[in-house]
């Protein structure tokens, strides 16, 4: 299997290198990923549960998608692609950028730019990286929150937050 590569980033987001991804993590060096948040037409929020052969997280309910930009990739190549890979989603345009959040310790050291787009699906969940999936209502999605954290990547915890305006 060969090695993922990502672009190193500096404090302001600037590439200033290139890393495996290995490395990446190991030393904690800042990066950069996505998250895209799916809703469908009833304002439900798609939450995949992680496949349990992830390194981070696993087991963890996440993001809809996400995922690292590879070395050289852009934030919205790496939304499109995510969705493809990780659902079997083909959107006819870009997904809505709601925010970005820096890299800290809750997000991986990773720059994130969150993503918004609708879709009732069906998907096609891709096994290795995600075990299931579900539609919940935000209102249970905080509550869920609330009283379970520990079931959460840390991130989307961060995200949830930041999305709720807390």
């Amino acid at each position: 299997m060969k090695d993922e590569f990502f672009d190193v980033v500096n404090e302001r987001d600037e590439v200033i290198g290139k890393r495996s991804r290995q490395e990446v993590h190991e030393q904690r060096l800042l990066h950069r990923a996505v998250h895209v948040l799916v809703f469908n037409s009833r304002g439900e929020l798609f939450l995949q549960k992680r496949s349990m052969m992830k390194d981070c997280f696993p087991g963890a309910w996440d993001s809809s998608a996400s995922g690292h930009l590879d070395a050289g990739e852009s934030y919205d190549a790496c939304a499109v692609r995510e969705l493809r890979e990780e659902l079997g989603l083909e959107l006819s345009s870009l997904p809505m950028r709601l925010f970005k959040i820096d890299g800290c310790p809750e997000t991986g050291y990773e720059f994130v730019w969150i993503y918004r787009c609708e879709s009732d699906g069906p998907f096609k969940l891709h096994p290795e990286e995600i075990e299931g999936g579900g539609w919940f209502a935000p209102a249970a999605i905080t509550r869920w929150m609330v009283e379970r954290p520990g079931e959460f990547a840390e991130a989307l915890l961060l995200i949830w937050r930041r999305l709720q305006g807390l």
